[in-house]
């Protein structure tokens, strides 16, 4: 039995999210009906519903009777998103100082652990996971899917950009220890600490931004630099 639209659709719209994420289409990158259908094996139906998924999260943006493209940031849109993106993250690890279960916070740890010895082995795609686990048990923690949900929506505009960020000189570091803050104040229950700490771990992230334009703006690809 052929598989339903609805979940057709939701596997290409993974596909193409992660794919976006993990800097395989970068922005500019012509994504057209016919070349999807070729790649997945499907219909026209559920490749054009997962086109406009994917343009109300704002990944991509059509292109004239060519199918859609993927979306850049304008650097005024990218601080824009970080921007947001601090206060959001900072509000859901106040939450999470708040709310986690004993059992939870010790699953925060967990994924630091796997963060720490990713630094000591010199391992930034395996950071890369260990901090994307680190920040999702905090949204989990947080007890709010409205807040998760936005602050993953944001991310994922600004995600491609970060491809080569982990492979900044010291930056594996710099990140560790300000998570290293973040679960002290969490496990402590301090929500004040905990929020603070977080706003300056993702703060610091746009201030790198800047000197990633400066040395070398093709290493991201998700922003549109004119």
């Amino acid at each position: 039995m052929a598989a339903h639209p609805t979940r057709l659709s939701d596997e290409i719209l993974n596909q193409l999210t992660q794919d976006i994420h993990d800097g395989r289409l970068a922005a500019g990158t012509q994504l057209t009906e016919a070349a999807l259908i070729e790649r997945f094996k499907v219909s026209r139906t559920p490749v054009r519903e997962a086109l406009h998924r994917l343009a109300a999260l704002g990944l991509v943006e059509p292109l004239s009777r060519q199918g859609m493209m993927v979306r850049g940031l304008s650097v005024r849109e990218y601080v824009g998103v970080i921007e947001v993106v601090t206060e959001l993250e900072g509000m859901a690890a106040r939450l999470a100082a708040r709310r986690m279960t004993q059992e939870e916070r010790q699953a925060l740890a967990l994924a630091h652990e796997k963060g720490r010895r990713a630094v000591e082995n010199d391992a930034p795609d395996d950071y890369q996971q260990a901090n994307a686990e680190f920040h999702g048990l905090i949204y989990a923690g947080s007890c709010n899917e409205v807040l998760a949900q936005q602050i993953r929506s944001l991310r994922m505009r600004t995600a491609a950009g970060w491809v080569s960020f982990w492979r900044r000189p010291g930056r594996l570091v710099k990140s560790c220890d300000e998570h290293e803050r973040v679960l002290r104040a969490i496990m402590e229950g301090d929500e004040e600490a905990a929020y603070l700490a977080m706003t300056q771990h993702i703060s610091v992230g746009g201030q790198v931004y800047a000197e990633l334009v400066a040395v070398s703006p093709e290493a991201l690809p998700l922003a549109r630099l004119t």
